[in-house]
């Protein structure tokens, strides 16, 4: 079924900057990068996985999936899901659209940040790959911008809502 990637990108640019009082907030437990990169996608696809342990769901702070607010959960979830809800798989930055991910490794041991990319201008240089994330607020900033050793996309091919 349709991702709504324009849904996706409004919602990043309403509530990049503040936080959704419909969501925990994990900025002082980890992080809220991978949390909101999950609202902006549930604006998009407007399903949840609720199976247990490997789906995606968020009902609050203290019941939701690993994958909801957590960075190899998540890309787990996206990369395998063959259920419910959205699914994707990882490609190189020249495939990516509005609206997919890029998850970065600031150390080049594990990947600790996700991002919505929320436009393009080109593909083909970082510079031109603008993002939106929480922890590190921000809204059309330059991927370019970040330190980091290792970056991955994730690229959203549809959603399944059985």
């Amino acid at each position: 079924m349709l991702y709504k990637r324009e849904k996706v990108i409004e919602y990043a640019k309403k509530w990049a900057f503040s936080r959704n009082p419909k969501y925990y907030n994990f900025d002082n437990v980890g992080g809220d990068c991978t949390s909101f990169a999950s609202q902006c996608i549930f604006a998009g696809a407007n399903v949840m996985n609720y199976k247990k342990d490997i789906g995606w769901y968020y009902i609050n702070g203290n019941d939701k999936s690993p994958s909801w607010s957590g960075v190899e959960f998540f890309y787990n979830f996206f990369i395998k899901n063959k259920g419910i809800g959205p699914y994707g798989e990882e490609c190189h930055q020249t495939e990516i659209e509005e609206g997919d991910v890029a998850q970065i490794s600031f150390t080049g041991k594990k990947f600790e940040h996700t991002l919505i990319i929320v436009n393009i201008e080109n593909k083909f240089t970082l510079s031109g790959i603008k993002i939106a994330s929480h922890t590190y607020d921000s809204f059309n900033k330059a991927i370019s911008e970040y330190e980091f050793q290792k970056i991955r996309f994730i690229h959203i091919n549809g959603v399944r809502f059985t």
